[in-house]
């Protein structure tokens, strides 16, 4: 990146991140997630890593909070409540430990980990055991005081269980001690709380960090007592002649605080890796909500010797897990063409780690939706990659703007056949007009082998390209018609892979009709459909007879469905493509399934993954009870089934007030 345009870029970020700190702790609001948030603050770190002449002492990355409240009464902390930076995986996390490793040669470097809570950090004082204040972090050097609304939490003690302390700790807690931890509120209470202000047709919290950050905020205390908050505590400032903050932990639960029990001693980073590891594998269960761990240097000397790094300390750190969302720049959009000759808009980003993996691609859908979104090529974008959901563009940050951002133009020919580029009346989409175009006859192919269809391994979208380009296929019914030989002379096969291959292809010839049915790709006509249409009509003749008033009389299925299926039936070339599979080998196999009717209607909607049951088995239940399977969060939903890493469903069937059930809830429904 240029200098001029890197200091364009980190002014930029520098002001929509100070705005959204602002509304988050001043004003208790929040216009983008967390994980967005924290995409920003990463940018403006690498880059003024990258362009140190460009660092002004207003950064965000030298500031740990926004503007005191002018609400509550100021205070200023007897020592700064300090910010952590943040690494988001193992080699960021390895480069911390030998960075530390460097400075203190000689030292011996152990760790003490703790799950990272998602809630308000806070300072409570204690004199002659008694609680006398509690504060919020503030700006980090001055925060407010909410001692009362901290008195209402029972989890914090109002006076100190000393007597488990040596003499010598008593002396020095009698006197005087200052205790950091999180004040958070569980999940359940979180839901309940947003059921509550529902009904009051009041304002629902974003998350459970805003909903603890604006309970303590409450001026009047009975508030805060209503809303059930929670404390862990994570740090002992006082020196009670502690040399590790592993005994800061031990200590600070002698005196009565509750300290997370997940907590954990390692000897070596690759301990801390498991454990972040292990505690990533957990946190779905937890009863609060967390997005890392934080790791210390367990000694309380050494951790001083390190210092600090602006207002971050040197010897600890936020190793957060892989965020669901992410921001990033719009590099071009580009369209792409499906089996129905739709053409859908394709944002090319710049590569980002969004939910653990690198998204380079995110869809745009249609030009509707570019419209709604106003996105433009070279626009910071939020994208958003949540359980089973394929990345997306979500938001668009305006202010970010340089004014060199271009409006998208939908092509008005075919990028590969170079035929008009048409829209139908009364749809979204716009299509490829020429039915016999290169590029929907291959996407056609890639539908057609796809595990849901004909599942057969080994034919992946280059492989089917090159049986393309050399003409050893032009439909898929040509497929079953290929020989060893004619895979041996394609690139990447060797002998024993054409014969798996061949195998394959002669195993993938038996399929069930809701299988054959999918896999011919008719318009509108998605897997359930396809289960649908076989268990009406249980016979490929009477299928391809139906006429569209009969179709309607199918279940789910509307007059636009229905014309589309009547027309694929009677395209000439699709009744040879049928004919064709059939007289090469393929036989389609009919079962009526035996329907249990406990779950009679009942509509299911699966977001994340199961330990179980594969989601293909769980939707193979869900039918054999009677129940529909849907893959949208409507009104109608009657059941959402979370696994793990669920997406943004979960969030939209709370809203919705949609029952959610858990894996061994579902599995109970299935018995």
């Amino acid at each position: 990146m240029e200098k001029s345009k890197a200091k364009q870029r980190i002014e930029k970020l520098k002001k929509e991140i100070n705005r959204h700190r602002y509304l988050y702790h001043v004003l208790d609001k929040q216009e983008i997630s967390d994980a967005a948030l924290d995409s920003l603050k990463k940018e403006l770190f690498d880059l003024e890593k990258e362009y140190p002449k460009f660092i002004t002492p207003d950064s965000p990355t030298k500031r740990v909070g926004g503007r005191a409240l002018e609400r509550f009464k100021k205070v200023k902390h007897e020592e700064p409540m300090l910010s952590l930076n943040d690494v988001f995986d193992n080699k960021e996390f390895t480069s911390w430990v030998e960075r530390i490793k460097k400075l203190t040669p000689g030292e011996s470097h152990n760790f003490y980990s703790e799950v990272k809570m998602d809630g308000l950090a806070v300072s409570l004082i204690y004199e002659k055991g008694i609680f006398i204040r509690g504060a919020t972090r503030g700006d980090g050097v001055t925060g407010e005081d909410v001692t009362e609304n901290l008195k209402t939490i029972e989890a914090i003690p109002l006076t100190l269980a000393i007597d488990k302390l040596t003499k010598e700790q008593r002396q020095k807690a009698l006197q005087k001690v200052e205790v950091r931890g999180e004040v958070y509120m569980r999940k359940d209470v979180f839901e309940k709380l947003n059921q509550k202000q529902k009904k009051k047709g009041e304002k629902e919290f974003a998350n459970p960090r805003n909903a603890a950050a604006g309970s303590i905020r409450q001026l009047n205390p009975k508030i805060a007592a209503n809303r059930r908050l929670n404390f862990f505590a994570y740090d002992l400032k006082t020196d009670l002649d502690q040399k590790t903050h592993q005994e800061s932990h031990q200590l600070a639960q002698k005196m009565g605080f509750p300290v997370n029990p997940y907590s954990q001693y390692a000897r070596t980073p690759e301990e801390v890796i498991k454990y972040h590891q292990e505690i990533g594998r957990k946190r779905d269960k937890f009863a609060y909500w967390t997005d890392g761990v934080v790791v210390n240097v367990n000694s309380i000397n050494l951790f001083r010797k390190l210092g600090r790094v602006g207002k971050s300390p040197r010897g600890s750190l936020a190793f957060k897990y892989p965020a669901e969302q992410a921001t990033t720049t719009v590099e071009d959009i580009q369209v792409q063409i499906g089996r129905t000759g739709a053409l859908t808009p394709v944002a090319y980003l710049k590569p980002v780690n969004v939910a653990g993996s690198t998204v380079s691609r995110a869809t745009l859908h249609n030009l509707d939706e570019i419209m709604r979104l106003e996105v433009k090529i070279g626009d910071t974008v939020i994208v958003q990659k949540a359980g089973d959901i394929i990345p997306e563009v979500v938001k668009v940050l305006k202010r970010m703007r340089t004014g060199q951002e271009k409006e998208f133009q939908m092509p008005k020919e075919c990028s590969v056949c170079q035929s008009p580029v048409t829209r139908k009346s009364g749809e979204v989409a716009y299509y490829c007009s020429n039915k016999k175009c290169f590029a929907t006859q291959r996407e056609g192919i890639y539908h057609f082998v796809s595990k849901k269809a004909f599942d057969i391994e080994g034919l992946g979208p280059k492989i089917i390209d090159q049986l393309l380009v050399t003409d050893l296929i032009k439909n898929p019914a040509d497929i079953f018609t290929l020989k060893k030989e004619d895979l041996e002379l394609l690139k990447r096969f060797a002998e024993k892979s054409a014969d798996n291959t061949i195998k394959a292809i002669e195993n993938s010839k038996i399929i069930s009709f809701p299988r054959f049915i999918y896999s011919l790709g008719i318009r509108h006509v998605g897997e359930e459909t396809a289960y649908l249409l076989a268990e009406h009509f249980g016979d490929l003749e009477k299928l391809m007879r139906t006429n569209e008033e009969e179709f309607q009389q199918v279940h789910e299925i509307g007059e636009v469905m229905a014309r589309s299926i009547v027309q694929f039936f009677s395209e000439k070339e699709k009744i040879e493509l049928i004919n064709n599979l059939i007289k090469n080998g393929v036989k389609i196999y009919f079962e009526k399934l035996k329907i249990n009717k406990s779950l009679q209607s009942l509509k299911f909607v699966l977001t994340g993954s199961l330990k179980t049951l594969t989601r293909d088995d769980a939707k193979s239940r869900i039918r054999k009870f009677g129940g529909d399977i849907s893959s949208a969060v409507n009104k109608e939903t009657d059941y959402l089934v979370v696994g793990e890493k669920s997406g943004s469903k979960h969030e939209k069937a709370k809203k919705l007030g949609i029952k959610t059930i858990n894996e061994k809830e579902f599995l109970s429904l299935i018995k």
